[in-house]
């Protein structure tokens, strides 16, 4: 029974919406899923509702984007309270930083030449959760990259010129605050954020899994996360990354999965806890 526990849809930076996620879900045999957008847990009624008329279980979650002065780091929460009045107040917080921080991207790419309008990357993101793909499907509509890739490389990423720095977050706040609301706290795609000497902190600070199954990973990087999660009692866990049919990636729900005997571990967790 394989199952998908990292899924965007457009509440955030994915292109569909949390129904149809539900729905390609279903059609790909999918049994269980977690739909993890970022910094906000809106999409998940409208998705739970869908997964109930199908027959797909859809577990409650979130992506939180942190920075240390090295990197981005995203924390997955599953299984939390989406109605915590403290989650949602400081969500409400990130989410208005996101809306300055496309203001200030876009100001920054002016000062590099390229004109796209704020409006434009609204019009996209719907001002719920706007993000650098948001930002990066106009540079696309307009001519001014070929692709994700060189958005990216060329304006977007964590040291290139455009970049804007994000609501101020840390790892290990996102953590305790993911533990606050019920739910499982799981450092997201670790290799990408290369940070591994932070999980002794973010343990400290209750994290509680590392998402060791993620699609692009190579064999090594599988098995390195492997041995780091024995190492420290964490649960495994692992997903898509889903953002969509038309958001730069070859992938399609289904592709990818995990065994349900992880979702298990992670669903006896939630219980023991609560």
């Amino acid at each position: 029974m394989p199952a998908d526990l990292h899924i965007h849809s457009n509440f955030s930076d994915g292109t569909d919406s949390p129904e149809e996620v539900v729905k390609l879900a279903a059609a790909a045999g999918l049994t269980t899923i977690a739909l993890t957008d970022h910094d906000t847990v809106g999409g998940i009624d409208p998705a739970w509702e869908a997964g109930s008329r199908l027959g797909l279980e859809v577990i409650p979650g979130i992506e939180f984007t942190t920075e240390n002065p090295r990197a981005e780091i995203h924390i997955l929460g599953y299984f939390l309270d989406r109605q915590d009045p403290e989650l949602l107040a400081i969500l409400a917080n990130i989410q208005q930083g996101r809306i300055d921080r496309i203001y200030k991207i876009v100001e920054k790419l002016q000062g590099l030449g390229v004109t796209i309008d704020t409006e434009d990357v609204f019009a996209i993101s719907g001002r719920r959760s706007p993000g650098r793909p948001h930002v990066a499907r106009v540079l696309i509509q307009q001519g001014a990259v070929a692709n994700f890739r060189e958005a990216f490389s060329r304006y977007l990423d964590f040291r290139a010129p455009a970049y804007v720095p994000h609501y101020r977050l840390l790892p290990t706040e996102a953590v305790q605050l993911v533990k606050k609301a019920g739910g499982i706290p799981v450092f997201a795609h670790p290799a990408v954020s290369n940070c591994d000497d932070l999980i002794p902190e973010l343990i400290a600070a209750g994290l509680r899994g590392l998402e060791v199954y993620y699609f692009g990973y190579y064999a090594d990087q599988i098995q390195h996360y492997l041995e780091l999660a024995r190492k420290y009692d964490l649960l495994v866990t692992g997903g898509s990354d889903y953002h969509g049919c038309d958001a730069g990636r070859d992938l399609k729900l289904g592709d990818f999965t995990i065994a349900d005997e992880l979702v298990e571990k992670l669903r006896n967790e939630h219980l023991r806890g609560n």
